[in-house]
């Protein structure tokens, strides 16, 4: 079989396609220069505003105007106040609060907690689907019961919170038919309780969460142990079983060894392919498991609540300067400070994010009961889909094409009908289906089901 470049499939420059007229195969103008209308010098001064906070611990002051988690949860309120004044009014601003009871861990005592959100309402009434981007506002030392030390928390996590407030910036002047929220959370040190709200949150009230992108530690480019630095690649973690996956589910993924091809792993390759045309000169790197190695992020209680979740961060952590008390021995100084940060990196990280999302919400929704037909014996693949419930119809649909052994999408073809006859066998390749509009946006591909 001929192969593609990732980046060749992106364009739509694959093999011979199903039908005459093709969506536009380049780049979004728009996309790209929101891209480009990322300040590396906003980043910069956001993270000097959240390190003067002094502590942004869970459990620290919430009634100052200058020290403490109250002090840093409203400043980011108030600018998100102001991109929603710049965007006409269209960006919804609040703080999400909610209590928890001490826990016996990492809580003890009640805890008033509180999301600071920004909420950019799709333009399409009959589009429901909804997108989040999170990076989380708490900070922590080498203790993490300590709540009165200073803990800058620069780039853990203050590099996802300013880059969820620069999306916030760039985006909300924009018009998507989805909905987008942007969104600092609190509490992930002390065991993930602000995405773990908002994610049972988005359960109970139904929404249509169709991708949930969380950045924790991203604005860092050199790592020790060994020292290394690399600003050129950015790590995107992903689950393969769902959390939530059913005896049945199980069963056909053990049956089609699908344990690759979850909703958030293909997130990931999403993210990849929005890498590649609109951040030229980085790189995705697929992290085939759901965080690093026996940890987690804010992504988790997405997944566990069934969701589409992934997590970006840094290619080489610097634990020297993760979680640390201030202070230098034998010569070697640990703390999360800025000055051990790369905005450059940061920016195109945030560039990344952007891309991902803004591709995504101007896509059409995603094709749905993806059929491969199994009542005959064929070499051949019968596939059969429905159009999107919500939002406007597609242009038409890409059937993507893989072997069973490659790790992302090798070929792509085009159709306007709903359904796809393909000279290739169902036992080689494995097959997606995503909805695609005039423009070439592209929703996320779905996995076919076998039917008869």
């Amino acid at each position: 079989m001929r192969r593609f470049s990732p980046l060749l499939l992106a364009l739509g420059m694959s093999a011979p396609a199903f039908a005459q007229t093709k969506p536009a195969t380049t780049p979004d103008p728009l996309i790209t220069r929101m891209v480009q209308e990322v300040s590396e010098k906003n980043l910069r001064e956001d993270i000097d505003k959240l390190v003067s906070f002094g502590t942004r611990h869970t459990l620290s002051d919430t009634k100052s105007k200058k020290r403490g988690i109250g002090a840093a949860r409203n400043w980011v309120e108030g600018e998100f106040r102001k991109y929603s004044k710049a965007s006409g009014g269209r960006l919804k601003v609040e703080q999400d609060t909610f209590t928890i009871k001490p826990d016996g861990r990492r809580i003890d005592r009640p805890v008033l907690m509180a999301n600071v959100m920004a909420t950019l309402p799709g333009t399409d009434p009959t589009d429901k689907r909804v997108f989040i981007v999170s990076g989380h506002i708490d900070s922590r030392v080498t203790d993490v019961m300590n709540a009165t030390a200073d803990a800058p928390g620069a780039n853990d996590d203050g590099s996802g919170t300013v880059a969820v407030m620069e999306l916030a910036r760039v985006m909300s002047q924009q018009q998507f038919p989805a909905t987008i929220i942007f969104v600092a959370v609190q509490g992930e040190e002390q065991g993930l309780y602000g995405s773990t709200h908002l994610a049972k949150r988005a359960k109970k009230e139904g929404w249509q969460l169709v991708a949930m992108l969380n950045n924790d530690i991203m604005g860092s480019s050199t790592g020790h142990d060994p020292e290394i630095k690399d600003d050129k690649r950015l790590r995107v973690f992903s689950e393969g079983v769902p959390a939530t996956e059913t005896a049945d589910e199980a069963r056909v993924r053990r049956t089609l060894s699908s344990e690759n091809d979850s909703p958030s792993r293909n997130l990931a390759r999403y993210t990849r392919v929005a890498c590649q045309q609109y951040v030229p000169g980085h790189e995705v790197v697929l992290e085939y498991r759901p965080d690093r190695f026996l940890r987690g992020g804010d992504h988790t209680p997405f997944n566990q609540q069934g969701f589409t979740a992934v997590r970006f961060s840094e290619m080489n952590e610097d634990f020297r300067h993760q979680h640390q008390d201030l202070r230098t021995d034998n010569g070697t100084e640990y703390g999360d400070y800025a000055k051990f940060m790369d905005f450059a990196y940061l920016r195109k990280n945030t560039g990344v994010n952007l891309a991902t999302l803004a591709a995504l919400a101007l896509a059409p929704a995603a094709p749905e009961n993806v059929g491969v037909l199994t009542a005959e014996l064929t070499n051949r693949t019968q596939l059969k889909w429905e159009a999107p419930k919500t939002g406007e119809r597609p242009a038409g649909y890409y059937v993507l094409m893989r072997e069973t052994s490659a790790p992302e999408w090798q070929q792509k073809f085009f159709v306007t009908d709903l359904k796809a006859d393909l000279p290739h066998s169902k036992d080689n390749y494995i097959f997606g289906v995503v909805s695609v509009d005039a423009e070439g946006h592209e929703s996320l591909p779905v996995i076919p089901k076998p039917v008869r």
